[in-house]
């Protein structure tokens, strides 16, 4: 896993699931012929009491009605929505459901306040070229931003006037799309209201590794959710099995939904959101770890959310950071035995590459390369221990979930039968998943020491290269020492040497050149061979 320089969804309308919903619900069994005959004939008969009860609904000459949605009651109860057109303008505020029994009967109304949307004249006094200008300057917080007006009739404070309802678009302080509506009277330019379009929602995630989730999601201006988290600003996208090398930006297709809930929760699923619900949420808690934990605002500390790709290539058993398009990619593992690499740190891990290409910018060959590797696996790990899992319980397993029942682990990386425990001349000429290990081993033994122990359940037994025993001082210690290090001190080219220098000069900044936090960094370098 490494930086680089550089189901099927549902159809059904929103009122065709609640009506089979409802259906289902009663015991009822029906084709789909017979749900879409109902929900038809409940909309005809919907519309023939609008007319029939013009004054109650306010309904004349001029309008005309656009079905929203259809629930159908267990006892054949029907709610009918609709939205108001006059003279082919959308009726804000005009909107209304009829509720009738399962002959069609009327039995009640819901009206909205624009009883009576009749205006004077459907020909605006401003022109639209003027109210975009106008609503672009009432959105200053919205960048690279695009104004789109819209005539309509403005009811929804009870009366009816012509007016102007403009959508601005654009980016939010974090990078992430952001939108505010504009309505002004299209007689006189007079603001009327202003609003979001973008609405920060909470969505249920059934989860592949971490069981179901609440995730950040936004709500968009035609009632769907999108994977758009708005505090933390990164947004998931399905890469439509796209080759690594060829995503940018502006790749995949942003995942939406209609009731905000994703995924099915399984291992291999064939519903493409469920890696999603996995990546998103998993996003949020790498972001959170830094934010909470060092006061880091983003990977590259500027606010900015990142764009994170899932289904990437074809049975692409790999995850990986990309600078260039400013994106994670994660794969959806070998299709046997490996499932979707969007697992918490794995997720921390790529994250973490970003990080580091925007502190340090740890080359990634030689030590320096291990160097960056090693950091992605503390971070990832990290981020594991931060979010407390009950499902994901943290451990010193790395990838652990995605490549069972472990990639690389801490406590001795020679397990994998590549990677190094100790540093020896010969480290740099390793790949730099392997060379990893000694930053990786110093980790584990500063954080929980040498020799066996349990920890959540996982037995550990770490060795030392120089038959020392080590204390550890907890990993929340370590980690903040390694960060200072990562940030302040290490370079491009920073060796283990070099690493073992700026950690314990970050060991003396946190805590004190005698401080018992210095002596245990110190104590586990000497413990990998780093001296």
């Amino acid at each position: 896993m490494s930086p680089t320089s550089s189901s099927r969804r549902r159809t059904l309308t929103a009122g065709a699931l609640a009506a089979t919903a409802a259906l289902v619900a009663a015991g009822v069994q029906f084709s789909t012929a017979t749900a879409a005959s109902g929900r038809d004939s409940a909309i005809a008969k919907a519309k023939a009491n609008v007319s029939r009860n013009a004054d109650l609904f306010g309904f004349g000459s001029g309008q005309d009605l656009q079905v929203k949605d259809v629930i159908i009651d267990r006892d054949g109860t029907q709610h009918v929505r609709f939205d108001r057109t006059y003279q082919g303008l959308p009726v804000i505020g005009g909107d209304l459901v009829v509720h009738q029994d399962s002959h069609g009967k009327l039995k009640d109304s819901s009206r909205a306040k624009g009883h009576n949307p009749s205006v004077k004249t459907t020909v605006p006094a401003v022109p639209a070229q003027t109210t975009a200008a106008k609503a672009l300057a009432a959105a200053p917080d919205v960048n690279s931003a695009t104004s789109e007006p819209q005539l309509v009739v403005w009811a929804a404070d009870g009366g009816a006037r012509l007016a102007w309802q403009t959508t601005v678009s654009g980016l939010g302080k974090q990078g992430q799309p952001s939108g505010r509506v504009i309505v002004t009277d299209a007689a006189t330019g007079e603001e009327i209201e202003a609003f979001d379009s973008e609405r920060e929602a909470t969505g249920t995630g059934h989860s592949e590794y971490t069981g179901d989730i609440s995730i950040a999601t936004t709500q968009q201006t035609n009632g769907s959710y999108a994977l758009i988290d708005p505090v933390r600003g990164h947004t998931t996208k399905d890469a439509h099995n796209l080759a690594a090398g060829s995503v940018k930006a502006s790749s995949g297709t942003l995942y939406t939904d209609a009731d905000n809930i994703w995924g099915d929760g399984k291992k291999f699923s064939t519903d493409r959101a469920t890696a999603a619900v996995d990546a998103h949420a998993n996003t949020a808690w790498t972001y959170d770890y830094y934010k909470n934990t060092f006061g880091r605002n983003g990977i590259k500390n500027d606010g900015k959310g990142a764009t994170v790709f899932v289904h990437v290539g074809t049975n692409w058993d790999n995850a990986q950071w990309s600078d260039a398009c400013f994106c994670m990619m994660t794969g959806d593992g070998n299709g046997t035995t490996d499932p979707e690499q969007v697992d918490l740190d794995t997720m921390g891990h790529e994250m973490t590459h970003g990080v580091t290409s925007a502190t340090a910018n740890l080359r990634y060959s030689g030590e320096s390369g291990g160097l960056n590797e090693s950091t992605s696996d503390i971070f990832g790990t990290m981020v594991e221990w931060y979010a407390n899992n009950s499902v994901d319980t943290p451990d010193y397993l790395f990838s652990d979930q995605s490549t069972p029942p472990w990639l690389r682990r801490f406590d001795k990386p020679s397990l994998d039968g590549s990677s190094a425990d100790c540093w020896s001349s010969k480290v740099g000429r390793l790949d730099v998943h392997n060379s990893s290990g000694v930053g990786n081993h110093w980790f584990y033994l500063a954080s929980e020491g040498s020799g066996a122990k349990t920890i959540n359940g996982v037995a550990y037994n770490s060795p030392t290269c120089n038959g020392s025993t080590v204390t550890g001082i907890g990993n929340q210690k370590v980690a903040a020492i390694w960060y200072r290090a990562l940030t302040v001190y290490m370079t491009s080219t920073t060796t283990y040497k070099g690493a073992r220098t700026a950690s314990l000069s970050a060991a003396t900044d946190l805590y004190g050149a005698n401080s018992a936090e210095y002596k245990a960094v110190a104590a586990a370098w000497s413990a990998v061979s780093v001296s």
